[in-house]
C-alpha cells in the first residue's frame, strides 16, 4: 500500500520516486517535465511531452528533490528549479481539486450545506465527505464520514470549497458515487500529502 492508503492495482503503472527511491502507482506521485529552456515544470495532468520525472505526493519528498538537486540527476542535464516549485505543485493540486468538485456539482453528484449533506449521508448516497479545514470543529463533528479509506477530507478551506459551488464559503460538502468522484478522491489524497497549513504539513485528516 502506498502513501495515502492507495492500494496497488494491476492496471495502475508504477513509477519510481526520485526522492525516496520507492516504486508505487502513478496516482500516488507527481509528474514533472523539463521545458525546452531547461526549467522543471510540474505536470499534474501528465500531458507534457518528454521524459517524466516522478516524485511522491509528499511535501517532504518534494522538498528533498529540490534541495538535493535530484531533478538534474534524473533529467541527466542541467535544469533550473524554480524556488516556488513546491508551492506551485500545491496550488495546481488545489485548483484541480476545486475544478473537479465543481464538475461533480454540475453533474448533480456534489452538494453543499449542512442539511443537504446530512440527508445524503443518512440515505447512504455520499461517497465522500468534504469539510473545510478552517471550519468550526464543533459543527464538523456532527457529521460522520461514509466509511472506507478516502471517504473524508479536510484539505480545502471554506473559501476554496466555496469556489466549487459558486459561493463565498462552504463548510460541508458531499460527493456521490461514480468515476468522477474516484478521480477527485485521488486528487484529494495527493493534495493531503503536499498541502502546508500554518507552517506545518496538513494531512487533510484522510479517513
Amino acid at each position: 500500500m502506498s502513501r495515502g492508503g492507495k492500494d496497488k492495482t494491476r492496471d495502475d503503472p508504477e513509477r519510481r520516486c526520485i526522492a525516496t527511491g520507492e516504486a508505487q502507482p502513478k496516482r500516488g506521485l507527481i509528474r514533472f517535465a523539463v521545458s525546452p529552456d531547461g526549467f522543471v515544470v510540474p505536470d499534474v495532468l501528465e500531458k507534457l511531452p518528454g521524459r517524466g520525472i516522478w516524485v511522491a505526493a509528499d511535501r517532504a519528498a518534494l522538498e528533498t528533490a529540490v534541495k538535493k538537486g535530484l531533478f538534474a540527476r534524473a533529467a541527466k542535464q542541467a535544469v533550473t528549479v524554480p524556488e516556488t516549485l513546491v508551492a506551485d505543485v500545491e496550488a495546481l493540486l488545489v485548483r484541480r481539486l476545486i475544478d473537479g468538485v465543481s464538475m461533480a456539482r454540475k453533474a448533480g453528484r456534489a452538494i453543499a450545506g449542512y442539511e443537504k449533506v446530512r440527508d445524503w449521508l443518512g440515505k447512504e448516497e455520499a461517497r465522500i465527505l468534504f469539510q473545510a479545514s478552517d471550519g468550526s470543529e464543533r459543527g464538523k463533528s456532527k457529521l460522520h464520514a461514509p466509511g472506507g479509506r478516502g471517504s473524508y477530507f479536510e484539505v480545502l478551506t471554506a473559501s476554496e470549497l466555496g469556489l466549487s459551488f459558486g459561493r463565498e464559503r462552504v463548510i460541508h460538502a458531499a460527493l456521490g458515487f461514480g468515476g468522477l468522484t474516484e478521480r477527485i478522491r485521488e486528487d484529494a489524497i495527493r493534495l493531503s500529502g503536499v498541502r502546508e497549513v500554518d507552517g506545518g504539513v496538513a494531512t487533510g485528516k484522510v479517513k
